[in-house]
């Protein structure tokens, strides 16, 4: 895939993982560029952070759809249409998107998730699940959304994150959070160098983005 693509992005919370692609974007190098960010929320500090990298934001609650989050959802898609965005990243959106978005974007849908997938998937407390369960070892994942099983898409990439024994889920994450940081703009860059290559559930990665376009 040759030339800058056009990102949108949809987010809930803080800005964190949006600040980190904002910062990747800004290299003249980087192949995709973000040109629209729109919320769930309208308190959610994300927009204020598009604000300050000069991005386009707006909310877009349920509430402004009769709570129906199909027709939210399809109007998300088409303001997503209409500022030309070829792929959509989820940094730290935290609803369940519906049919009527995730098929407008096939295979073109980022998610990050505070786990390593498929472990303590499809909920919103993943970090608060893995340390009752004991694990050592925590991370997040990048992954393809599509219909179906909530965070049941092909993987992209993972990192891992050590649980420390006095860990507790603020500290764990914020470990996690500063790997997403990474993995966010590293997925997104090899989605725009057109290195994604999907076989079934296996997402294999060409090793330049000659080979990949």
């Amino acid at each position: 895939m040759s030339g800058e693509v056009r990102v949108g992005v949809l987010v809930s919370g803080r800005g964190s993982n949006l600040d980190a692609l904002c910062r990747a974007a800004a290299d003249p190098g980087y192949p995709g560029r973000v040109v629209l960010v729109i919320s769930n929320r309208r308190d959610a500090m994300a927009l204020e952070v598009a604000g300050r990298w000069g991005v386009p934001a707006e909310a877009m609650p349920v509430s402004r759809y009769s709570h129906d989050d199909r027709a939210r959802d399809r109007a998300m898609g088409e303001r997503f249409r209409e500022a030309g965005v070829a792929l959509v990243v989820c940094a730290g959106y935290n609803r369940v998107l519906t049919e009527p978005f995730l098929e407008a974007y096939p295979d073109a849908i980022l998610n990050v998730h505070p786990s390593l997938l498929p472990a303590f998937g499809g909920g919103m407390h993943a970090v608060e699940e893995a340390l009752e369960y004991g694990v050592k070892i925590s991370g997040c994942t990048v992954q393809l959304l599509e219909p179906g099983v909530p965070d049941g898409g092909p993987i992209i990439l993972q990192r891992a994150v050590p649980v420390r024994e006095d860990d507790d889920a603020a500290s764990l994450l914020e470990r996690i959070h500063e790997q997403e940081w990474l993995a966010v703009p590293e997925a997104v860059r090899l989605w725009c160098e057109g290195r994604i290559r999907r076989d079934g559930r296996v997402v294999r990665i060409a090793a330049t983005p000659e080979e990949g376009s």
